[in-house]
């Protein structure tokens, strides 16, 4: 059985990117969302095994989102992503509700199952 994924990001680009990657290596994405609101809705409608969500999102950031999601148990897993560094998010990180943190530039399913296993 394949690890179900939602991915939330506001660039079409890297959701095209990612979900080429992911797919190929095993993964099933089961749906997009471009901002918070939406990712939080659509993870209630498809319970994911994973929510790969933005940090910099245009209306919620992706903190409270990961809060929502999990709080709800929407989703079994929460990653958060960013084009930015880990460093630059200080104590954010490690006060989330999420499992773990990878650099969009970094994102491989290796990586990613890493977090979630």
């Amino acid at each position: 059985m394949r690890t179900t994924l939602l991915l939330v990001d506001d660039h079409a680009g890297f959701r095209a990117r990612a979900r080429a990657l992911l797919e190929a290596e095993g993964f099933d994405v089961v749906g997009e969302a471009t901002d918070g609101r939406s990712g939080v809705e659509t993870a209630a409608r498809l319970h994911p095994d994973v929510a790969l969500v933005d940090i910099g999102l245009p209306d919620i950031d992706g903190f409270t989102v990961a809060g929502s999601i999990l709080a709800s148990h929407d989703a079994g897993h929460v990653v958060l992503i960013s084009g930015r560094a880990a460093e630059d998010f200080g104590d954010l990180l490690a006060r989330s509700p999420a499992d773990g943190f990878i650099g969009k530039g970094e994102l491989t399913g290796e990586r990613l199952l890493a977090l979630i296993a």
